[in-house]
């Protein structure tokens, strides 16, 4: 077995496109999309300026020509008695009408659409969409955010809010759709709807969000609220097909379960319109059951509910300088190291990698980020998942001195040997970035809001804080697995988390943690 203790460096949230996609799965690399559409908007503008030129030439050969003809027209065989005036006639239908063709036939786009093949080579694609629209959703429920506050941007410690349009709201509501989550198709047709109704315009009108909507609502067993729906879409659309179908067969349902259920009483009735704040319950009642237990703890820690800390046990944790057993590293500068918790032991060492550091280390990383993978135990091979979205590199001490230097002070700090451990891994984590809980045996930047590390059978959260290191030991000193300390990584909601991982095996530490006399220790 392997003694995985994490050293869990904190980096802080460069420029080429990357050969691979899934660029929703890290933010470091969805920042190359913003300078690709700078560079497309600056291409656009040096088109509409050419465009601008050559209507403005257009524009002052009409004008002039407007002018002088009207003054021939006055008197056209007196204009043409005079011989220049005759001949510049035949000049300009011979010549300059000719020129005057050449120039409103002439394409100036092709500058501007040659940079556009060119980038949309690296594109987001699909997967890329419907990954960013999975990763909203999957923030909405884990923060219990309603749809209007992400609509209006108005998260925790956003800066650069913005506000979603209806036909956002729209197209989040038709992924949710295609994937047949009417939950989410529900919630966002009906932002949709309410961003429609306070008058603001759109290419999407209200039949069709609420031909969805009434839908939606039907598949979650509504039939009342879908009925009333369709009504209000057959008072916009008198003719619309679908919907007078949907009336019929609606109606035909409903008078059904009346007959069914004739003696249905209030207590019934208050049930049935309490659906829709059971209908997350529902949802996740359809997943595996036996992980819903542990994905309610997991969601309340990541919100910041839940932490069993007691006053007691805080009372024994404390901060304090520390030189490792007065390592000689230490002794003049000791490192500032702070208790984060007690059972599973877990510390956090302060400033311990600084902003150049960790920007040389970003930049290290950045060309070699690839999406993270986990092991399948039913093939044995690395495959992409959903509960695991961010990408990841490998760095050596042959890929730059620093990374040996880190390697060093994670020696210095922890009194392990490094010559077994892993190479040092740098994540970077994407839209609604997450680690769904999982064993380690068998990682860090500042974000504004969201990213935390919990540990759901103890009750734990460790906040992400730029410049940190965080050290735990995933076995005990005989060996075995540590249960306690089952992790897993909240979506970031605000904020680009980087973060540096260092898994340090069991073989190689005999002289430096060896076992206890005791199996049981």
């Amino acid at each position: 077995m392997e003694l995985k203790c994490w050293c869990l460096l904190l980096l802080s949230g460069l420029q080429s496109i990357s050969a691979n996609h899934d660029f929703f799965t890290s933010i470091g690399q969805m920042t190359d999309l913003l300078y690709t559409e700078k560079d497309l908007v600056t291409s656009l503008k040096d088109y509409i300026r050419a465009e601008e030129n050559k209507l403005e030439q257009i524009k002052r050969w009409a004008d002039k020509l407007d002018s002088l003809t009207a003054a021939a027209t006055q008197d056209p065989e007196g204009f043409l008695g005079h011989p220049v005036n005759a001949f510049k006639l035949m000049k300009r239908l011979n010549t300059e009408w000719g020129d005057l063709e050449s120039l409103v036939l002439s394409d100036t786009s092709d500058g501007f659409i040659s940079n556009l093949t060119i980038q949309r080579q690296h594109f987001p694609t699909d997967d890329d969409q419907t990954g960013a629209a999975k990763a909203l959703l999957r923030l909405q429920d884990t923060y219990r955010l309603d749809a209007n506050t992400i609509s209006t941007g108005d998260l925790p410690g956003a800066i650069h809010k913005i506000h979603m349009t209806v036909d956002d709201c729209y197209e989040l509501a038709k992924i949710a759709y295609t994937e047949v989550d009417y939950y989410h198709t529900e919630l966002w047709m009906t932002q949709a709807l309410k961003q429609l109704e306070e008058g603001e315009e759109s290419n999407i009108d209200m039949v069709t969000v609420l031909d969805y909507l009434s839908y939606a609502i039907y598949q979650q067993g509504e039939l009342d609220r879908a009925l009333e729906l369709t009504k209000r879409l057959l008072e916009l659309d008198p003719e619309h097909q679908r919907a007078k179908g949907n009336l019929k067969y609606f109606e035909f349902q409903l008078e059904k379960q009346n007959k069914a259920e004739p003696d249905e009483d209030e207590d019934k009735k208050e049930q049935v319109t309490n659906k829709t704040t059971e209908k997350k319950q529902k949802k996740e009642s359809r997943q595996t059951f036996s992980l819903i237990p542990e994905r309610k703890k997991y969601e309340m820690l990541c919100r910041g509910e839940g932490i069993r800390m007691t006053p007691q046990r805080q009372s024994r944790l404390f901060c304090r300088y520390y030189d490792n057993k007065h390592n000689p590293k230490f002794l003049l500068a000791p490192v500032k190291q702070q208790d984060e918790w007690d059972r599973p032991y877990i510390v956090r060492y302060l400033d311990i990698i600084s902003d150049t550091e960790m920007e040389k280390v970003k930049q290290l990383a950045k060309p070699r980020l690839r999406r993270a993978t986990v092991h399948d135990p039913q093939t044995g091979k690395l495959t992409t998942a959903q509960y695991r979205v961010s990408k990841s590199a490998w760095l050596t001490e042959y890929d730059d001195p620093l990374i040996d230097k880190l390697n060093q002070r994670i020696e210095d700090l922890t009194g392990l040997e490094m010559d077994t451990a892993e190479e040092l891994q740098v994540a970077n984590y994407g839209v609604g970035g997450q680690y769904e809980p999982h064993f380690d045996f068998g990682r860090m930047s500042d974000v504004a809001a969201g990213g935390a590390t919990v540990f759901p059978d103890v009750g734990a959260s460790v906040r992400p804080k730029k410049g940190t290191a965080v050290f735990w030991y995933n076995l005990f000193p005989n060996g075995e697995g540590d249960y306690s300390t089952r992790h897993a990584a909240c979506p970031v909601l605000v904020g680009n988390k980087w973060v540096s991982n260092k898994w340090i095996h069991e073989r190689g530490q005999e002289w430096r943690r060896p076992c206890n006399l005791s199996e049981a220790d």
